[in-house]
C-alpha cells in the first residue's frame, strides 16, 4: 500500500460508464442527463438472493418498505418493516400481486454489496450514501417517481422496463399520504424505454422522472445513490455547529449609529448591520470544512456505530498489524479528510474530526485494505505511540475492525 492513491486516469473510455471517460461523464451528463449504458458489469451476478433481501427485511433496525399497487384506482400502500413470513406468505397467495420490496442500506450488512460501491469512486467517496435493492414479481413497481439525488440503477437479475420522463421542478404534482415521490402524471420521454438485463446499468440525474416495472419474477435492481443534503439541512446544522462556539460576547452592534426618524421603524442601516454580523460569521472557511466534514461523515443509522467488545490494547493492535493482520472500514462507517498544514490533515470519520498524519488520513479514508505501514504515518507532532494509539481508539469505537473479527462476524452468521 502506496501513502496515497495513484492518480486517477481520467481520460480513458471505461465500460463503467458506456465507452465515456471519467471527464467526459462529469462534464456532460452527471447531474445534466440520463445515461443507459449496457454491460456496465459484465457476466454480473447478483451478490445477494431474493431470500436473503427478505431475510434482511425481517429484522429489526434495518430500513425495508413494501410497495403495494392496489385496485382499480391503482392506489399505492407503503408499509415499513420489519415483516415477517405472513407478509410474504400473503403476498404469494395473491395472484394479481404488484408490489416491490425495497431494503436500504444493504452495503451496511453485506460486504460483496459494500464492494460495489468501489467502481463508483471516481466521484468523490463522501458522496456516495447507500446502496438500497429492491425485489418485484412481474408488474411490481413503486410508480412513476422523482428522487432528489443521482442514482445508478444497476439490474442485478430479472429484467426491469425503464421509461423515462422529463426534469421536474418543485411544483411536481406528487401523490399525497405516502412517503415516496410518486407523480400523479408521467409522459415518456421518446426514445428513452428500455429493458434493462443484468449487467446493464441506468444512471439518472436528480428530478428526472422514470418509471420501471419489473418484466420477471425475479426482478432485483441495485440502486447506487448519493448524499444531496438540501439548503435547508445545510444551513440549519451549519449554524448549529458554528453556535456552539461562538462567544457571548459577540453580538449585534450600533455604535455610531444615526438619529432615527421614527422609533418604530426597521431601517436599512439596522438591516445591514446585522447582515454584516452574519455574513462574517458565516463567511469563514476553516470553520465551513471542519464543519462539511464532520456532517459528510456522519453514520446513516448512528446505532450501527457499535463499540468493540473487549475493548483492543495498543500493544494487540501493533502485534496483529506486524503479524501481516488487515484493518478494514467497518460497513457503513464514513471516512473523508482534508489536508491541514505542517504535514497533518483532519481525519474525519463518523461525524468526529480529527488531527492526524497526512498519509494516515489519505489512507484511512482512501484504502479498503489497510496494513501495518500505518504504523510509519507519522509527524514531529505525532509520533508512533500516537498513531496506534489513535487507530486502536477507531478500533473501539467501531469505525475500524480487524479483518479477522469481520470473518469471524460472516462464519457466525451462517
Amino acid at each position: 500500500m502506496s501513502t496515497s492513491p495513484a492518480p486517477r486516469d481520467t481520460d480513458t473510455p471505461l465500460a463503467l460508464l458506456g465507452g465515456l471517460s471519467i471527464r467526459e461523464f462529469l462534464r456532460d451528463y452527471w447531474q445534466q442527463k440520463p445515461l443507459l449504458i449496457r454491460g456496465a458489469f459484465a457476466d454480473f451476478e447478483t451478490p445477494l438472493e431474493a431470500d436473503e433481501l427478505a431475510g434482511l427485511a425481517c429484522e429489526d433496525g434495518i430500513e425495508a418498505r413494501l410497495v403495494e399497487e392496489n385496485g382499480p384506482d391503482k392506489a399505492w400502500q407503503v408499509s415499513h418493516g420489519p415483516f415477517d413470513e405472513a407478509t410474504f406468505a400473503r403476498l404469494d397467495a395473491k395472484d394479481d400481486s404488484q408490489w416491490s420490496l425495497l431494503v436500504q442500506a444493504v452495503d451496511h450488512y453485506v460486504p460483496d454489496v459494500a464492494a460495489l460501491f468501489e467502481p463508483f469512486t471516481f466521484l468523490p467517496r463522501w458522496r456516495l450514501d447507500d446502496i438500497m435493492i429492491s425485489y418485484a414479481p412481474t408488474g411490481g413497481s413503486v410508480g412513476p417517481h422523482l428522487d432528489n439525488y443521482d442514482v445508478f440503477l444497476l439490474q442485478a437479475q430479472g429484467q426491469r422496463h425503464w421509461q423515462l420522463g422529463g426534469m421536474h421542478g418543485d411544483d411536481a404534482e406528487i401523490i399525497d399520504g405516502i412517503d415516496l415521490r410518486i407523480l400523479k402524471h408521467f409522459e415518456v420521454t421518446p426514445g428513452e424505454d428500455w429493458v434493462l438485463e443484468p449487467g446493464d446499468m441506468l444512471y439518472v440525474p436528480p428530478r428526472l422522472a422514470h418509471h420501471g416495472v419489473s418484466q420477471s419474477d425475479d426482478c432485483m435492481t441495485i440502486s447506487v445513490g448519493f448524499r444531496a443534503p438540501s439548503a435547508d439541512e445545510v444551513v440549519t446544522s451549519y449554524a448549529d455547529y458554528l453556535g456552539a462556539s461562538l462567544p457571548e460576547s459577540l453580538r449585534y452592534r450600533d455604535q455610531g449609529m444615526a438619529p432615527v426618524a421614527n422609533a418604530g421603524e426597521l431601517d436599512d442601516a439596522s438591516l445591514e448591520r446585522v447582515r454584516e454580523l452574519l455574513l462574517s460569521t458565516l463567511d469563514n472557511p476553516t470553520q465551513l470544512a471542519q464543519w462539511f466534514g464532520r456532517y459528510m461523515t456522519q453514520p446513516k443509522y448512528l446505532e450501527q456505530l457499535a463499540a468493540r467488545e473487549p475493548a483492543l490494547k495498543t500493544h494487540e493492535l501493533v502485534e496483529y498489524l506486524e503479524d501481516e493482520g488487515v484493518l478494514v472500514r467497518s460497513l457503513g462507517s464514513r471516512f473523508a479528510f482534508r489536508h491541514g498544514e505542517n504535514g497533518t490533515s483532519t481525519l474525519f470519520v463518523d461525524g468526529d474530526g480529527i488531527l492526524a498524519p497526512q498519509p494516515l488520513a489519505e489512507a484511512l479514508a482512501s484504502y479498503q485494505r489497510l496494513t501495518a505501514v500505518l504504523l510509519d504515518y507519522t509527524t514531529a507532532d505525532l509520533d508512533r505511540s500516537a498513531v496506534v494509539s489513535l487507530l486502536t481508539a477507531l478500533i473501539n469505537r467501531g469505525s475500524l475492525i480487524l479483518e479477522c473479527d469481520l470473518q469471524d462476524e460472516e462464519d457466525d452468521e451462517e
